[in-house]
């Protein structure tokens, strides 16, 4: 399955998420951001059970932000899966 997310109050303006048939996370690409950061989330989250993916993720905030990059993959992720 592939998702293409459009983040609120982040730098990022896309992710593009691949997941397969058994909930695994194959492929995060994030369009705009901080690039080496965001290419490292998704190094780090490949592989990863989806459910995992949400719960290391979610609630993550930017500086004084309410919000993050990595919390935005996670609210993603929640709202598909």
């Amino acid at each position: 399955m592939k998702i293409s997310f459009k983040p609120t109050g982040v730098c990022s303006k896309q992710i593009n998420i691949e997941v397969d048939e058994n909930d695994i996370v194959q492929d995060v690409e994030y369009i705009g951001g901080c690039n080496g950061n965001l290419k490292g989330i998704g190094a780090l989250v490949k592989g990863m059970k989806v459910e995992d993916v949400i719960e290391k993720l979610k609630n993550i905030k930017c500086g004084y932000k309410n919000t993050s990059c990595p919390d935005q993959l996670a609210r993603a992720l929640e709202e598909n899966f």
